[in-house]
């Protein structure tokens, strides 16, 4: 897996799970939801990802 399928996975995880403790712990929760989608709209015009910096570092290689 790539950098940006491991982008996708781990977002969409963290997603799905701030949605839940937002339904079932506290609503605080759907902040980290919004967090995440700040995110991704601000990749799509700028191409900065903290998280791909970070996989990268961790040796994840960013081709097939």
């Amino acid at each position: 897996m790539t950098v940006t399928d491991w982008i996708h996975v781990i977002a969409g995880f963290f997603i799905l799970a701030s949605l839940a403790l937002g339904t079932w712990v506290h609503p605080y929760w759907y902040l980290f939801t919004a967090f995440i989608g700040a995110n991704l709209f601000q990749f799509g015009f700028s191409k900065f990802c903290p998280l791909g910096i970070i996989l990268k570092k961790l040796g994840v290689p960013e081709q097939r």
